[in-house]
């Protein structure tokens, strides 16, 4: 995917998002499943990245979140999906401030965004990569591999890997943020810095024709002394337990029949990364 093609499609699509928020200053409150059936659409906050959610070169707003979004909402009795782009780290805080409806980018759950707000169970599994320049120089493969090199550390705003890399030893400010991971590995190609962390499947795409970087072997990064599987899946207002319900079990039948696995495979997704895992444990 082209830079360019990314901003032109946020550009766009956030000023859909941002007329729909002035639009919506009196969204009603009580039963918001109710409510977007009544409307027939959801609007869906993406933040631009593949395989998640985008706005492919062709204008197409796609993704493994979002073909998942349009089947499962259809299902609900809402027909139509409509993106609102934003950066990454904005996107629970425009999700609480009702910019859009649900969250749809394969947010990782974990604690901290479990008190902010409430998820389905994911869709998938995850672990970490970095990006490092071609022959990986420095020899890392992990977390403390990177920060024994003290190497130049980044990563991608408000992704978790933030905090993986500062359980491991590097200090908030010693990790450079760039916008997507694109950005991130033209960095890394240019020498500005010596690792990007992200998923191992978003570092997978991103570096798929590059000539001088490369994706790390995927790694499970150390929570709590104990290696960690992360997992990625859709993001609600607290407020709307009924809309996750009844989202989670149109997802539940979809693990069971493999449907999940033949729309997300198109994206990069392996078997491995399918799961029975829920929010529930990994919210603790």
């Amino acid at each position: 995917m082209r830079r360019r093609s990314l901003l032109l499609g946020a550009t766009a699509f956030g000023a859909v998002g941002a007329l729909g928020a002035a639009g919506c200053s009196k969204i009603p409150t009580g039963d918001t499943l109710a409510r977007l059936k009544s409307q027939g659409t959801v609007r869906l906050g993406i933040a631009g990245e593949a395989p998640y959610g985008y706005i492919d070169e062709d204008g197409k707003f796609t993704g493994e979140s979002v073909e998942l979004a349009k089947i499962i909402f259809k299902r609900l009795g809402i027909d139509h999906v409509q993106p609102v782009a934003t950066d990454f780290s904005s996107l629970i805080p425009g999700l609480n401030t009702q910019q859009f409806d649900v969250v749809s980018a394969g947010m990782y759950i974990n604690k901290d965004r479990c008190s902010q707000v409430i998820f389905s169970d994911p869709e998938y599994q995850m672990l970490d990569s970095f990006i490092v320049r071609k022959g990986n120089p420095k020899n890392i493969h992990n977390y403390a591999d990177a920060f024994k090199a003290k190497a130049k550390m980044s990563s991608g705003p408000a992704y978790t890997e933030i905090e993986y890399a500062i359980s491991a030893g590097y200090k908030r400010n010693e990790i450079q943020i760039f916008t997507d991971p694109v950005i991130g590995m033209n960095a890394v190609e240019a020498g500005r810095v010596d690792v990007f962390a992200g998923t191992a499947l978003t570092n997978r795409n991103a570096t798929r024709k590059s000539s001088k970087a490369e994706s790390t072997k995927p790694f499970k990064p150390i929570v709590d002394g104990k290696p960690h599987v992360d997992g990625g899946a859709f993001t609600f207002r607290p407020d709307d337990t009924k809309l996750r319900d009844a989202f989670n079990v149109e997802l539940h039948k979809m693990r069971k029949s493999g449907e999940i696995f033949r729309i997300l495979r198109p994206f990069g997704f392996t078997k491995t990364e399918m799961t029975q895992l829920t929010a529930e444990e990994l919210c603790k």
